[in-house]
């Protein structure tokens, strides 16, 4: 790795057009503590941040390239809603789009390390 490719903490860089940040502050923006892992010991992970639209609350989530998008949304929903919500009520954004095919891998919806994925309602609620 290059001098340019790092960054002061020394983990890898994460580049979106002109800007670039490192995975480790893009994974403590507006986070509770700790990580949830879905992932196989030894196997490569991406580091990513499920936000709740109506919670305005995350959790950051290391997951290997090959899970399904619907575990990470089971798990997401189970993390921030709790226990009694169903996952097939809400819907996973990424880059403002619905992820439309959850049975594919997180990699294949786009995501990247560092990435976030908004966690929303399948359906408008009144507001009370």
């Amino acid at each position: 790795m290059s001098g340019s490719d790092a960054t002061p903490t020394g983990l890898p860089a994460i580049a979106h057009g002109d800007a670039r940040a490192d995975v480790a502050f893009v994974s403590r923006l507006r986070a509770r503590p700790g990580t949830v892992r879905l992932a196989a010991d030894g196997e490569p992970t991406l580091t990513l941040r499920v936000q709740s639209e109506d919670l305005w609350d995350a959790v950051r989530v290391e997951v290997g390239a090959a899970l399904p998008v619907i575990e990470l949304k089971a798990r997401a929903v189970a993390e921030l809603q709790g226990q009694g919500e169903r996952h097939e009520d809400y819907v996973l954004k990424l880059n403002g789009f619905e992820v439309l095919d959850e049975s594919g891998t997180v990699v294949a919806s786009g995501a990247r390390n560092g990435s976030t994925y908004l966690l929303a309602h399948r359906r408008r609620r009144p507001v009370r």
